[in-house]
């Protein structure tokens, strides 16, 4: 079946990805924003994570049977795994996409669930349901695509299967094109940093046409893995350095995250013993009926329906302000406890005991090039025209020396969730920033909205 996709333009799919296409498992994903609350502030971002989907299996396929082409040792069945893997990787995502997880961190702290986990239970559902030629090692191959660090194992292989299982062990970098944990480079992101680009009115300079025109499996440290010609580098950095401008210019908009704020607290209200949907996220049965739809069930609890209905009329949680820490220079945020702690310790500073802690919401958002601090391109190796097979990594002269030093930051949001908004001056919210820095000075000094008002009413 041909689709024509907006990014990618005309792409075939293999038979049974359609099928798996047609299972409310995947078509469930049409009502999941890829951008979570963006499109609340982002008129374009109405794309769904069902579109997405498809075009990283897209991706995928075109990546493999370049790798193929040059005589690695792939099969034809290797590539439809990898393909079905790219197709289902996404089939976890609760309602809102990454905006559920946060839901799910708050509402039950120690379930420690994940999406990729909760993927791989909707693959093994739908998978069960449909008929294809997959055998039990196939089956193992998907989930440790979409999810690694789940290891799946089974004994119950075919001696046939168990020569497949190890042939795939034996090439790891068979790992590194649907979701790569080593370099962080793979066709998930390419397809979304595109999609969202897109349909956000942003430009992206990335190139994974060329990616996949020079991707190379080479041998480094002993160990198989997707390389990059030396010449593509600085188009290496430019797909970090676009995930850092869709994150500071999109992902983490300050509207979008006061209203992701709003759905988290939504979603918690509703969390409640005549409907627990934090318990429904755990089981592929129960999860297929959440969706963004959500939102609008009119069962939902009175406290719940408020906050909803503050964000359809724009009545939002009002922003503060916020300000950029440096790696190591934040503490206080990690947790809901220390969040509140340290607004609580911040009002007893500017003397507003008329305001309650529990008024504020803290969001602690990281920003960073998708390592966290380290140089992402320093975890992947470049091969050079004169040698083809080995590779090795990224020398300092092999790129511009106009290059971060820092990799990551934190942006620290302040929002007050009632109204009115209270009447705070400048000082004031710079006394919380020096609060939770690490490096704050003078700790018992007096702070200047003291001296300048004396002790606020």
């Amino acid at each position: 079946m041909i689709f024509n996709d907006s990014v990618h333009g005309h792409i075939e799919m293999h038979p049974l990805l359609v099928k798996i296409i047609d299972t409310p498992e995947f078509q469930r994903l049409r009502n999941i924003k890829q951008l979570g609350g963006g499109y609340f502030v982002f008129p374009g971002a109405s794309h769904n994570r069902f579109e997405h989907s498809i075009g990283v299996a897209h991706l995928a396929g075109e990546l493999v049977r370049s790798l193929k082409a040059q005589g690695n040792n792939i099969t034809d069945k290797d590539e439809l795994c990898i393909q079905i893997a790219g197709l289902c990787h996404d089939l976890g995502h609760g309602p809102f996409s990454h905006v559920f997880e946060v839901f799910m961190k708050k509402a039950n702290p120690g379930l420690k669930w994940t999406h990729e986990e909760a993927s791989v239970k909707m693959f093994e559902s739908l998978i069960s349901k449909i008929e294809h030629n997959l055998n039990k090692s196939d089956i193992t191959f998907i989930k440790n695509l979409i999810y690694r660090k789940g290891n799946f194992q089974s004994e119950d292989y075919s001696e046939e299967e168990r020569e497949d299982n190890q042939r795939r062990k034996d090439n790891p970098y068979l790992f590194q094109i649907v979701a790569n944990e080593d370099t962080g480079i793979d066709v998930d992101k390419m397809d979304y940093f595109s999609r969202d680009c897109l349909h956000l009115g942003m430009k992206s300079n990335f190139s994974h046409e060329r990616f996949v025109m020079f991707a190379r499996v080479c041998t480094s440290e002993g160990k198989k893995q997707i390389c990059m010609r030396d010449k593509e580098s600085l188009n290496m950095y430019e797909l970090f350095h676009v995930r850092y401008l869709l994150h500071c210019n999109a992902y983490k908009h300050r509207v979008k995250v006061a209203i992701e704020t709003m759905i988290v607290d939504a979603l918690l209200a509703a969390d409640t013993d005549v409907r627990k949907i934090s318990e429904e996220a755990t089981s592929p049965e129960k999860l297929l009926t959440l969706t963004d739809d959500i939102l609008e069930d009119t069962n939902l609890p009175q406290n719940a329906k408020d906050i909803i209905n503050r964000i359809k009329k724009r009545d939002l949680y009002s922003f503060l302000g916020s300000k950029i820490f440096k790696p190591g220079n934040l503490k206080g945020c990690d947790t809901d406890k220390e969040q509140e702690e340290a607004v609580k310790s911040w009002l007893k500073d500017i003397y507003r005991q008329d305001l309650p802690e529990t008024d504020f919401r803290v969001r602690p958002v990281k920003m960073d090039y998708g390592k966290n601090n380290e140089d992402p391109i320093k975890s992947l190796r470049f091969y050079s025209k004169h040698d083809q097979e080995n590779a090795e990594p990224l020398k300092e002269n092999m790129v511009s020396s106009i290059m971060p030093e820092t990799f990551q930051e934190t942006k620290v949001m302040l929002f007050h969730i009632k109204m009115p908004t209270p009447n705070l001056s400048k000082d004031e919210i710079d006394e919380f920033w020096k609060i939770i820095a690490k490096n704050r000075k003078n700790e018992h000094e007096i702070p200047h909205s003291k001296k300048a008002k004396g002790k606020l009413k």
